[in-house]
């Protein structure tokens, strides 16, 4: 390789690395909102149900919540969406016909929707009757969905391409449907919405056991507690099921991401399951197998001597192994301690008549440990999405290297290090704001109208 082309691989590599960073701090926050949304949503339908204040206070803490969120994906959104000129402009070029109408799309009806009633949302509690702001509660949910439905309508069409054609080397649009409902895209959506209510149950219990670790548990501190972790419960599961027809789908349209998870080098019948490896591509063989026999097999076929096609079929077109193969293992992994852990203390709490402060200290440090696990599940799982469609962007039809940019190598490593040094800063302010939110909890829920529960209408007192 000559120095040209090896500054050219390096900036390419730059290049990913830096739009993955980007995407990597930009999704952390969706992921809270879409979901966090719906259970507002709950909170304040509750509230309106019992009138018991503990709702109350929980929908306004967590309403501030979410609007810590909402601000930081605002903010990172607009930073990846500079890099579609900066580091990719080819994408654009070749794929804008189908790429800028779907971004329109959930700019249009769905970040317009959310800007416009987060504000009444936020401030309308006592302005606005009690109606109007659960109306404002739900389209705010509503608009969280739907950006997500088009973000992932896109990028589930540059995994499963369809309804398009190719005209002097542009994408035209054949079928919107077709487009929109691509063949993994029911798989995808479901999979993420279900990711984001795990990651936001995961953030109720962590919150709530930090609370009561910190001695400054209020009445809405059992109940998110008990909340989260029945989302977890009910919802894992869940996941798994969704998971699995995914990767069946996946199996269909990109064998080879599917090989790369198994780290399965050769076509063969019966492959294991494998629970630890090394890969190692120089050899294009795994060190230190540790393995189900025939596990990945039955799993991915349902029979235990079905054929599943290996990495050496795909040479050249195939993505990095060690990377997709790690990242499905700590998804998988974190998934099954989210599990165990919803399913744990959601049995403990119940034994101790639903009384947070009754349970094991150990029991709290853990569920405070795992407040942000739903964030590492969900970016591994991401990697395996993104980084298992290499070397395409629009799978099976346009490389990747085919659409990046011809800025220095040097430049990007210079915005790349500015840019983790800022999102390292971001994400330890974030975590900081949420902590001494959770320990002053009476201060965030403190209304910005008073509201009397007797003028609710249709409301009855349980508490």
């Amino acid at each position: 390789m000559d120095v040209s082309a090896a500054a050219t691989e390096t900036a390419l590599m730059l290049a990913r690395v830096q739009f993955a960073a980007n995407i990597s701090f930009h999704i952390l926050f969706p992921t809270i909102t879409i979901a966090l949304a719906w259970v507002l949503l709950f909170m304040r339908w509750r509230w309106l149900r019992t009138q018991q204040s503990a709702w109350l206070d929980a929908y306004r803490f967590w309403t501030k919540v979410f609007a810590l969120s909402f601000a930081m994906g605002v903010v990172s959104g607009i930073t990846m969406s500079f890099q579609f000129g900066t580091n990719w402009p080819g994408y654009m070029e070749r794929v804008g016909n189908i790429a800028g109408p779907l971004l329109g799309y959930e700019v249009m009806t769905a970040f317009f929707l959310e800007a416009t009633f987060l504000g009444v949302m936020l401030f309308g509690h006592g302005r606005v009757s009690e109606r109007v702001h659960l109306l404002a509660t739900f389209l705010v949910a509503f608009g969280t969905t739907m950006s997500a439905f088009w973000i992932l309508a896109l990028n589930s069409w540059m995994q499963t391409p369809a309804g398009h054609e190719v005209v002097g080397g542009q994408f035209h649009v054949q079928s919107w449907a077709a487009v929109i409902f691509n063949p993994s895209f029911p798989y995808r959506f479901a999979h993420m919405l279900l990711a984001s209510f795990l990651t936001v149950a995961f953030l109720l219990a962590g919150l709530s056991a930090w609370q009561l670790l910190r001695n400054c548990a209020n009445g809405a501190t059992h109940k998110t507690l008990r909340l989260g972790l029945t989302f977890g419960a009910l919802l894992i599961p869940v996941q798994i099921f969704v998971g699995d027809l995914h990767g069946l789908n996946t199996l269909e349209h990109q064998p080879q991401k599917i090989a790369a998870m198994e780290g399965l080098w050769h076509t063969e019948r019966g492959a294991p399951l494998l629970l630890f490896a090394w890969p190692d591509e120089a050899a294009r063989a795994n060190r230190f197998e540790i393995g189900v026999p025939n596990g990945a097999a039955l799993i991915l076929t349902h029979r235990a001597d079905g054929e599943l096609k290996g990495l050496d079929d795909f040479k050249g077109a195939h993505p990095p192994v060690a990377p997709v193969f790690w990242a499905f293992r700590v998804m998988v992994g974190v998934g099954l301690l989210m599990l165990a852990a919803s399913w744990a203390g959601l049995w403990l709490l119940r034994r101790r008549g639903w009384n947070g402060a009754a349970l094991p200290r150990l029991v709290l440090w853990g569920l405070a440990a795992m407040t942000f696990s739903g964030w590492l599940a969900t970016l591994a799982g991401w990697y395996v999405t993104e980084i298992g469609r290499q070397p395409f962007i629009v799978f099976g039809l346009v490389r990747t290297a085919e659409v990046a940019s011809t800025v220095p190598g040097q430049m990007i490593a210079l915005s790349l290090a500015l840019y983790l040094t800022l999102y390292a800063a971001l994400i330890v302010a974030y975590v900081a704001v949420l902590r001494y939110m959770a320990e002053h909890a009476k201060e965030a829920a403190k209304p910005s109208v008073e509201v009397s529960p007797r003028s609710l209408p249709n409301a009855e007192a349980t508490s």
